[in-house]
């Protein structure tokens, strides 16, 4: 079948037209919020969260690191720890804590692998817990905060929490191994 190339330049301006016309269509509805999304407190789009980690020891404890994508700008999130007790057979939430401040961490790095650098819990009295997360790539793993749980509850004082001994440790994600611990320079 031969394609008419004079038919086809009359007409293509009009084909163009109808092309452009479908795509802007489709951008606009690829844009719009779907009529199903889940609706917080105020009336505004609830927070996206994603549990990044979590530790059980025994039946003590169960401490979880959830993700929670900030409402305000997608590309930023906050982090929550929390410790749960088990109860009648049921893990309850005992009590919960911001690791950083508000907005202070980036969703993607977060929810995406290596996202934990160091999380350790202990499952003493008091519990002493590391958390080290990964900001980006290329800046590395965040300095180590440290919590204490005392009777199922955070401490106001998580300065003097100790490095756990004994303790369940996850981590290793984020920093890469330096090249020159790697390969030393030769002479």
């Amino acid at each position: 079948m031969a394609i008419d190339v004079r038919r086809l330049a009359r007409h293509g301006s009009g084909l163009a037209s109808t092309a452009t016309v479908l795509a802007t269509a489709a951008a606009v509805l690829t844009m719009a919020p779907p009529a199903a999304d889940a609706v917080g407190p105020q009336g505004g789009k609830a927070a996206e969260k994603r549990q990044i980690a979590s530790s059980v020891l025994g039946e003590d404890f169960k401490f979880t690191l959830t993700a929670l994508r900030s409402t305000t700008d997608p590309l930023r999130a906050s982090v929550r720890l929390k410790v749960f007790v088990l109860r009648d057979g049921v893990w309850s939430l005992s009590d919960q804590v911001l690791v950083g401040q508000p907005d202070s961490w980036f969703w993607f790095p977060l929810t995406g692998r290596g996202a934990i650098c160091e999380f350790s819990t202990a499952s003493t009295n008091p519990a002493p817990i590391m958390v080290s997360l990964l900001i980006t790539p290329s800046i590395g793993c965040s300095p180590t905060e440290n919590f204490e749980l005392r009777d199922g509850k955070f401490s106001a004082e998580p300065s003097r929490a100790h490095k756990p001994r004994g303790a369940v440790s996850a981590g290793g994600g984020g920093m890469a191994e330096s090249v020159a611990a790697r390969f030393p320079p030769t002479r």
